[in-house]
């Protein structure tokens, strides 16, 4: 299975493998704690009889967000399923979190109470430990029978459904078309904005752009940046979307045929497009496609495109996540020699040679993501944002160049110390875009304190 990509929700840290994500930080406090595990902690629950010679004799965690916070004073880790198969995010205190890690499918409810006592001196009775066992399997965070229901359930619903849901309104984003207009028009209008976008006059030669997958919150003025100048320079009518795949995939990159919903109606996607690329690599890139499902970094450049483009049918698009690169840092070889990537991008290109009408290639992506939630020991200080910020703009040196080797050489000879989670995604459109030059418009840097860690985002424009 290839590693997932480094930004994943603003909340979580993957403990199981080292790549991270970002989503939007009210998530990450909407839920504190499940009322049951608050009241196992004050001693309030019964217990329950231990069930012997059921599957959960060995519980087993699935591979779950995990990342530590400070509420409220208090040292926690925090849980999240990135499935969404269940709507909590769990806060809980170290000593419990000693107890979750040893949920590997190799301790037994006595195998963890021993360790417990071995390492706090103290007896934690099985029934207790029980507990937090059915809460996990109530939630789903245990790799059991009746999550692999579920999952099934839902991966056979999507695979069914012609358009794909919108995962983040309501929460990242307003519902209500008309309130995320204004919302999104406001973004533009604040001082880190780049004001509203002229009426185009139909000779612009944007062909490329790079904006953050950020949550809008944060990063929602330097989305603005990069449309401003689609919305001002592009005289496109198909965006192949390159989004950031935050879940763990087989392949190189995630198709769908599926439109995507947004709160002024579907986005048509291009299957005729996907259809001659699949001609072109016969490689089964749809094997991910429910990774699309809760992806949250093609979403976020749709509502932009699209409270800025309302007329029906006034753009269709390609949705593409890209996975983790990163065997190719390990490797010390081109991304192109990955199994997939060089024939896959080679497809794209002459697909779109091919096209009569006008293409404009979008990467969705994200760039540091250092500190304590990131897996580092200290939290970023003044030195460190402004030695990142040097960083990040020679990085994105290349990038403006159109060098896409140089851009990958440059993560490689660091070993990606900074975690660059849009590495895949600008890579790509580095090898797509037949630009002259790349420019620069926005760099911002994002401080999270209550996690001690930061993000960094930019937005690009391209040009031929």
């Amino acid at each position: 299975m290839r590693a997932i990509g480094r930004e994943m929700t603003i909340e979580s840290m993957k403990i199981f493998a080292p790549f991270f994500l970002d989503f939007p930080q009210k998530i990450l406090y909407k839920h504190l704690v499940s009322k049951k595990i608050q009241a196992f902690h004050r001693g309030e629950v019964r217990s329950r009889r231990i069930s012997m010679g059921t599957e959960n004799d060995l519980p087993k965690l699935r591979n779950i967000d995990m990342f530590p916070a400070e509420v409220s004073g208090q040292k926690v880790i925090c849980l999240r399923d990135p499935l969404n198969l269940s709507d909590k995010v769990f806060f809980i205190p170290y000593p419990t979190f000693f107890i979750v890690r040893l949920f590997d499918g190799q301790h037994s409810i006595v195998d963890i109470q021993t360790e417990f006592m071995r390492r706090f001196g103290e007896l934690l009775y099985r029934e207790k430990i029980q507990e937090i066992v059915d809460q996990f399997d109530e939630h789903f965070l245990l790799d059991s029978e009746r999550f692999r229901r579920l999952e099934r359930e839902i991966i056979e619903n999507f695979k069914n459904a012609p358009v794909r849901p919108m995962a983040l309104a309501g929460e990242t984003y307003e519902e209500d078309p008309e309130k995320m207009r204004q919302t999104i028009g406001a973004f533009f209008a604040q001082p880190e904005g780049p004001g509203l976008p002229a009426r185009s006059d139909g000779s612009g030669n944007l062909i490329g752009a790079i904006a953050p997958h950020i949550d809008y919150r944060r990063g929602g003025p330097c989305y603005a940046w990069a449309h401003k100048a689609i919305q001002e320079s592009s005289q496109a009518d198909l965006f192949i979307i390159l989004g950031t795949a935050h879940s763990a995939t087989q392949q190189p990159f995630a198709l769908t045929q599926k439109d995507f919903q947004t709160p002024w109606g579907p986005v048509e996607t291009d299957r005729a497009f996907l259809d001659e690329v699949r001609n072109l690599c016969p490689i089964d890139f749809y094997e991910d496609e429910f990774v699309h499902k809760a992806e949250h970094s093609i979403e976020l450049q749709l509502i932009f495109l699209r409270a800025l483009r309302p007329q029906k049918d006034s753009f269709r698009m390609v949705p593409i996540l890209c996975g983790s690169f990163h065997e190719a840092i390990l490797k010390d070889i081109s991304p192109m020699e990955l199994p997939g990537v060089g024939p896959f991008i080679e497809a794209l290109q002459t697909a779109m040679a091919k096209r009569p009408k006008r293409v404009c290639l979008l990467a969705s992506a994200d760039l540091a993501h250092v500190g304590v939630r990131f897996g580092d020991a200290e939290a970023p200080n003044r030195f460190t944002l402004e030695s990142m910020g040097e960083d990040d703009r020679r990085l994105l040196e290349y990038a403006e160049r159109v060098d896409a080797e140089g851009f990958f050489n440059s993560i490689r000879l660091e070993r990606d110390r900074r975690r660059i989670c849009g590495f895949p995604p600008i890579y790509t459109l580095l090898k797509l875009v037949d630009a002259r030059e790349g420019k620069l418009l926005k760099y911002d840097q994002s401080m999270d304190p209550p996690t001690q860690s930061v993000v960094t985002f930019a937005s690009l424009a391209f040009f031929s």
